[in-house]
């Protein structure tokens, strides 16, 4: 059986010369990156060669790198880190409808201790107003965190124009980045943004490693407390391996950025022109233009998504109905229903997200299967003969 891997915004394969760069740092070159004798000196010089990548590839000062376990642990820094250090009795955060759970469950975590969180709502393109952000800033605002690219649709944010209402009022902006480094060009100073979250396993590093972007100077109270690591700002023994494995895919990144994004587009423009055109009720939610240049989400009416996952990994064709982490849940996505859809055609839609190893023949396979999986559902569904009706 052929097999199709389509939920690269899920989690990517380690790239081989990732895993060569790393293999060193799982066996003889074992030291701690603390320690002042040779051996614990060279991990630290391959710690320290990892952070020169990354914050290349972000545009940023190496020191402005700091380490972390993964982006979820990036978000909870940036955010918590923030408002635990602004200096006033009353706290207000703003961040969008369409967040990563890592960033609204955060906030609804500060929302619990007192802090008040606006929720700015997204468009049916899935994009964010600036202006809704300006007119939601108050006195009190202390961070503003809206996502740079969506894990579910792919859209892109105006995050420079966001980033610059936040700079003329002296709130710091955070953007969750998860879904954009290494497969857009993401420059912090272009950007704006005072801190930035990555994570390595999206970009064909190993999972359980990411980095924050911190602005140098900005003040932030330390989620942790233990030893002096990551300029005070992420205690704990560095991860060498998984640090050396995120810096080696950050080269690897910036090296193939342009020529990948814009062969990963033309796969993901003809999947989705060849889906359109073989498969009915059948459309793209989101923005079709401003989107990163792997991702689509096509619903399929009268289909009920998980469903259609689990048929087409029976072909074996990988692909999901929205974010890994929400697997299980009951609820449909958070981010199509704040777009406008219906739960129902939430429920029907799957997310394609295309990546380094995929070819055309990929795209023509699934094309090729998925109808048949599709019609073969509908005619299980009760719904569909009368919601066909009701269309007429």
């Amino acid at each position: 059986m052929r097999r199709v891997y389509f939920d690269h915004n899920a989690t990517t394969p380690l790239a081989p010369d990732v895993l060569r760069a790393m293999t060193p740092y799982l066996t003889e070159e074992y030291g701690n990156a603390s320690s002042i004798h040779s051996v614990g000196q060279r991990a630290r010089a391959a710690v320290e060669q990892a952070r020169a990548e990354v914050a290349a590839l972000l545009g940023a000062r190496e020191k402005e790198a700091v380490f972390t376990s993964g982006g979820t642990e990036a978000d909870n820094i940036a955010i918590r880190g923030v408002v635990g250090a602004a200096e006033r009795p009353a706290k207000h955060v703003i961040t969008s409808t369409i967040e990563h759970h890592a960033v609204l469950n955060t906030c609804q975590a500060l929302e619990a201790e007192g802090v008040r969180v606006t929720y700015v709502p997204v468009n049916a393109a899935g994009l964010v107003d600036p202006e809704d952000v300006h007119r939601a800033i108050t006195a009190d605002t202390v961070l503003i965190t809206v996502m740079h690219a969506n894990n579910e649709l792919g859209t892109v944010q105006p995050i420079a124009e966001i980033a610059k209402i936040a700079r003329e009022r002296r709130i710091p902006f955070h953007t969750d980045a998860v879904q954009s480094v290494g497969k857009l060009p993401v420059n912090v100073k272009e950007l704006g943004a005072d801190l930035l979250s990555l994570s390595a396993h999206k970009l064909y590093g190993p999972k359980g490693t990411g980095a924050l972007y911190i602005r140098g100077g900005l003040p932030m109270k330390p989620l942790m407390f233990g030893g002096h690591h990551e300029r005070d700002r992420r205690p704990g023994t560095e991860n060498v391996a998984g640090i050396v494995g995120l810096g080696a895919a950050a080269a690897l990144a910036a090296k193939h950025l342009a020529e990948e994004a814009a062969r990963l587009a033309a796969l993901r423009d003809a999947l989705e022109q060849e889906i359109l055109a073989r498969v009915p009720h059948a459309g793209v939610n989101g923005d079709r233009q401003r989107r990163t240049p792997n991702t689509t989400n096509i619903h399929f009416d009268f289909v009920e998504g998980e469903a259609l996952v689990i048929a087409l990994d029976l072909k074996g064709i990988a692909c999901s109905t929205g974010a890994a982490c929400s697997s299980g849940a009951v609820e449909p996505s958070h981010v199509l229903t704040a777009i406008g859809l219906p739960p129902e055609r939430a429920r029907a839609s799957l997310r394609f997200s295309l990546g380094r190893g995929n070819t055309r023949e990929d795209v023509s396979y699934v094309a090729e299967v998925l109808p048949g999986v599709v019609e073969h559902l509908r005619e299980l569904s009760p719904l569909y003969k009368k919601g066909v009706a009701a269309a007429r």
